[in-house]
C-alpha cells in the first residue's frame, strides 16, 4: 500500500465547479523488485474462457487458434446431431403409429380378441 500515489485533493471553485489542487503528474517510482501484475477475469463468455486460460498459462497461439476455430465448430456439430436424432425419433414414432393403425384395421376378429385380452389383463393389475 506504500507504493500507491496520494489521493488528489479536490476543491470547489467560486463558480461551483470542482478542480484538482495539484496539476503535476506523479513522478515515476523506482522499484527494486519484480513488478506484480494482478489479472482478474470476470464472467468470461464460455467460448472465450479456453482462450484466456491458454493465454494466461503461456500455451501459445496454437491453443488460442484451436479454441477460436473448434469451439463454435463443436457447438454446430452437436446441434446438428441433436436435430438429426430428433428427426429420427419423430420418424420412428410416426412409423410405429402407422403400423399399429394398419394392424388394428386389418387384424380381424383374432386381433380384436387379442386386444381385448390384453386390455383385461392390464385392468387386473
Amino acid at each position: 500500500m506504500e507504493s500507491l500515489p496520494d489521493v488528489p485533493r479536490v476543491v470547489q471553485l467560486p463558480d461551483g465547479t470542482y478542480a484538482y489542487t495539484n496539476h503535476l503528474p506523479a513522478p515515476p517510482q523506482q522499484s527494486s523488485g519484480p513488478q506484480i501484475i494482478h489479472q482478474h477475469v470476470h464472467q468470461a463468455p464460455p467460448d472465450r474462457t479456453v482462450q484466456r486460460i491458454a493465454l494466461g498459462s503461456g500455451v501459445g497461439a496454437g491453443a488460442v487458434a484451436a479454441g477460436v476455430y473448434f469451439g463454435p465448430l463443436l457447438v454446430g456439430v452437436l446441434t446438428a446431431m441433436a436435430a438429426n436424432l430428433a428427426l429420427l425419433a419423430l420418424i420412428a414414432a410416426v412409423c410405429a403409429w402407422g403400423v399399429v393403425t394398419v394392424v388394428r384395421s386389418v387384424g380381424g376378429e383374432d386381433g380384436k380378441r387379442a386386444a381385448e385380452t390384453v386390455r383385461r389383463a392390464r385392468g387386473r393389475r
